[in-house]
């Protein structure tokens, strides 16, 4: 990113993005406010990156083709095995850094930020050194045809030199996060998609002076998004107090590990059941593969507005811990799923309502409209569940209690596999359709009976 976009960043206090909220901004203030304030960016900043994809697959699935649709989709199980150990890094230092600020002190959650983004980038770049070793084997594990193995191959590949900034980025972004600080992110964000949304067809197509890399191209931008976000945000940071170098600090590595290695362990799973998943699938053919993807674009709508709700609920949850305010970090949990809830509802009624529309946005091929209007129809079931199973994951991460969520949600994803298998032999992808979809409204009523629990209450960090 040019040192003129970065200059033209508001990054002083005043000029437009938020500075360091005062102490006691997330555990005084009134909560349904608080929630809308700290929220709102969280969730603004997660539709961008929806957004992004969203425009990425229609230029994958539009000139590329289904080919290139379904060898997005079962790449992207591998992206999200990256991107779940990369969350390790962002709920785990969530929890820590937020209930820092909480008890009062900023600088140990400065020195906390500094240690986990050196680990983070160390991590990427040993997962991304192993993903590089092992790329024939994860296609292989997924017997994909091989015009769609080859274009996939080539997608992993290029995300997988850029993974260490995925790592940083999910670092910084919780940074900002747990001193209640969702602004800045957004307003990163923005800039960054905006460059890259301009530079996805470029690169893909090979527009003006960029060269035709195709579904390479497509992988390059998405990692712009993130890593434009990332070095903007290590500069502000640094200007406000808000990251300290210093030497490693294993203890503070340890903390952020137990709290945010179970979330991890579950997302890492989630992906691997998927790639499992996807075997079942491929006995469909491209179509149902391409379908997969697309539904999974159009569920992420939704998904990433309960994101947005799950980071800022989060830092509420762990900031009113710091501070001795169990009953108000209760109440935020219930509150942000809430209203996080209402969006959902909408959603799922239009989701039913025409989904041939949203799988025509991405593709113009009648088989696929078909398919993935098959699965969005069914999945506008799970809808309604989604915004309780993110947002009460977010509260109980940022209160540091991950095991119970991590055991609930694995447990339920893992019937994935042998359930599939059988109701597709009676069913066909209908039944795989209906697996994911009752399987993931099931890990929501699991995430409402666990924080209705109250053990999180008892957890320390």
């Amino acid at each position: 990113m040019s040192a003129r976009v970065r200059s033209s960043l508001p990054i002083e206090a005043g000029e437009g993005v938020a500075p360091v909220p005062p102490s006691g901004a997330l555990t005084d203030a009134p909560l349904a406010a608080t929630i809308r304030r700290v929220a709102l960016p969280a969730v603004a900043s997660s539709l961008l990156m929806t957004l992004f994809a969203s425009v990425d697959t229609y230029w994958i699935g539009t000139r590329v083709g289904p080919e290139g649709l379904a060898a997005v989709s079962t790449a992207l199980f591998w992206v999200w095995l990256v991107v779940s150990i990369a969350e390790m890094i962002s709920v785990g230092l969530t929890a820590v850094a937020a209930r820092r600020h909480g008890e009062g002190r900023p600088q140990a959650a400065a020195h906390a930020v500094g240690s986990t983004l050196v680990g983070g980038l160390l991590l990427g770049a040993l997962v991304a050194a192993l993903g590089l070793h092992f790329l024939d084997a994860l296609f292989a594990l997924m017997r994909t045809p091989p015009p769609v193995t080859a274009l996939g191959r080539q997608y992993l590949a290029t995300y997988l030199l850029g993974a260490p900034v995925v790592f940083g980025f999910f670092a910084v972004d919780a940074a900002f996060r747990a001193s209640g600080d969702t602004r800045t992110p957004f307003v990163l964000l923005a800039v960054s998609v905006a460059i890259t949304l301009a530079l996805d067809p470029a690169l893909i197509l090979g527009w003006g002076p960029f060269p035709a890399l195709g579904i390479a191209g497509a992988a390059v931008a998405t990692l712009l998004t993130r890593g434009g976000a990332f070095v903007l945000g290590v500069a502000i940071l640094r200007r406000r107090g808000m990251l300290h170098f210093g030497r490693l600090d294993r203890d503070v590595l340890l903390r952020v590990a137990r709290v945010g290695l179970p979330t991890a362990v579950t997302g890492v799973a989630f992906s691997l059941i998927y790639v499992a998943l996807t075997r079942t699938t491929t006995r469909f053919g491209t179509p149902a593969l391409a379908a997969l993807g697309i539904g999974h674009r159009v569920e992420s709508w939704l998904f990433m507005v309960g994101v947005g709700f799950a980071a800022a609920t989060a830092a509420i949850v762990g900031q009113n811990i710091g501070a001795g305010r169990i009953e108000r970090a209760a109440r935020a949990g219930w509150l942000a799923t809430a209203y996080c809830s209402a969006i959902g509802v909408v959603v799922a009624i239009l989701t039913f309502s025409m989904p041939e529309r949203f799988a025509a946005l991405f593709t113009a091929d009648p088989a696929v409209i078909a398919e993935g209007a098959r699965y969005l129809r069914i999945a506008a079931v799970a809808q309604l569940a989604i915004c309780a199973e993110l947002v009460l994951e977010g509260a109980l991460g940022g209160a540091g209690d991950t095991v119970p969520p991590m055991v609930a949600s694995t447990a339920l994803t893992v019937l994935r596999i042998p359930v599939a298998a059988w109701a597709a032999s009676q069913w066909g992808t209908t039944g795989i359709w209906w697996t994911i979809t009752l399987t993931a409204a099931g890990r929501g009523i699991a995430m409402v009976l666990l924080w209705r629990s109250g053990r999180w209450r008892r957890k320390t960090v």
